[in-house]
């Protein structure tokens, strides 16, 4: 049989993100973005091998986007198409794995989306206007928390009345699901261990960031919780607080409460301590030049990380390696050592040659002899979106 073809669509509110993947290429055959949907500003770009192009798409919705993507994915893949496989963000406890769409799981994507309301209405409409335009296609779901529900009841379970979690689902989630599941496995590839009797505790960073608990291929825990707000100091996500933080505003400021959510949501982590940027990279550079904020941004995002992750560490009964991913974690290398440096009771410790190496891309292990495995490992949750289809159409 030869080698397939799968297409992977992660649907924003105004955005579609695609690539197409073959099953024995590491690179993209094809891969682009559809931005600014709804808007006279809609645009279309897409890269083939070194070739960049554009189409302007005035107004253009998800649907109108996806009809002139067709024909440049059709022509990439010498008009062989054998799936699609759609990034969906929750999947409560309907979904532990991918699934295929239809009725049944569309009805329970929709049921869901009081949960992800920023997100899974946005997905919606990608598959629809995919199932649509290619409706003979297989078409898959892969669910960013599906990964996570391998946790036990007692990682999961809010301390809260039991009705809020039996009636309304109210629980720990956890998401990147398929970057923590795509990082492990080729972390374990690299250290010449099988997947299933392998131990690991990942840090997933960028713009959202997450830890997660992997041993034996599943796992057991991870930062995130009923939505993507809970955790770690993101680019402007708050992370942990005082749950009753959303209370003492109220009573003494006068906010409601979608001025509180839109605060921790969008004017927190990152942006709001340093005042400057939730963008990593200008705040090293702003460190490096004295700036006060941006200094105490990225200690409290490296404590806050190392906290996490030696509380991940409950979950498992032995350590085979950390993990650095995501965009932040694939090129920093600051927060990689910095962050280390707060893990010493772990044994933890990085070779600077090592760690500095290990950036833009490149893949390996950054820790120092005779200490425990510390690898960087880029993600590409694309790829595992389309392993995941694969696996069903098998």
């Amino acid at each position: 049989m030869s080698a397939r073809n799968i297409l992977v669509i992660n649907c924003g509110s105004s955005s579609i993100k695609f690539a197409l993947v073959n099953e024995a290429q590491e690179t993209f055959m094809l891969s682009g973005l559809a931005e600014r949907l709804g808007s006279p500003e809609a645009v279309l770009h897409w890269q083939q091998g070194e070739q960049k192009d554009s189409l302007v798409l005035p107004g253009a919705d998800h649907r109108l986007a996806l009809s002139h993507l067709l024909p440049v994915v059709q022509q990439a893949a010498a008009g062989k198409l054998h799936g699609i496989g759609h990034r969906v963000v929750h999947g409560g406890e309907h979904f532990s794995g991918a699934s295929r769409v239809d009725a049944t799981s569309l009805q329970a994507i929709r049921q869901v989306a009081p949960l992800a309301p920023l997100h899974n209405p946005a997905n919606l409409q990608g598959i629809e206007a995919a199932m649509k335009l290619f409706p003979d296609l297989v078409q898959v779901a892969v669910f960013d928390t599906a990964f996570h529900q391998s946790l036990p009841e007692h990682a999961y379970r809010y301390a809260v009345p039991q009705a809020l979690y039996a009636e309304h689902g109210v629980r720990r989630y956890g998401f990147h699901g398929t970057s923590h599941h795509y990082v492990s496995r080729q972390a374990a590839q690299m250290s010449d261990l099988a997947y299933d009797a392998s131990s690991w505790l990942v840090a997933h960073l960028g713009n959202g960031s997450s830890t997660c608990a992997v041993e034996n291929g599943h796992s057991r825990d991870t930062s995130m919780g009923l939505t993507p707000l809970e955790g770690l100091v993101m680019g402007t996500r708050s992370g942990d607080v005082d749950p009753n933080l959303h209370g003492h505003l109220a009573r003494t400021l006068g906010w409601s409460l979608e001025r509180i959510d839109s605060m921790l949501n969008k004017d927190s982590g990152l942006l709001g301590l340093s005042g400057l940027s939730n963008d990593m990279r200008t705040l090293e550079q702003a460190r490096e030049q004295g700036h006060a904020g941006a200094t105490l941004a990225i200690e409290v995002f490296c404590y806050r990380l190392a906290k996490s992750l030696a509380a991940m560490s409950c979950a498992l009964r032995r350590l085979d390696g950390l993990i650095f991913t995501g965009g932040i974690g694939e090129n920093s290398t600051l927060i990689r050592s910095k962050t280390v440096n707060h893990l010493s009771l772990l044994g933890l410790q990085l070779d600077a040659q090592a760690n500095a190496h290990c950036v833009r891309g490149v893949a390996g292990a950054i820790h120092a002899d005779g200490h425990p495995r510390v690898l960087v490992v880029p993600t590409n949750e694309e790829r595992q979106i389309a392993l995941d289809t694969l696996a069903l159409l098998d």
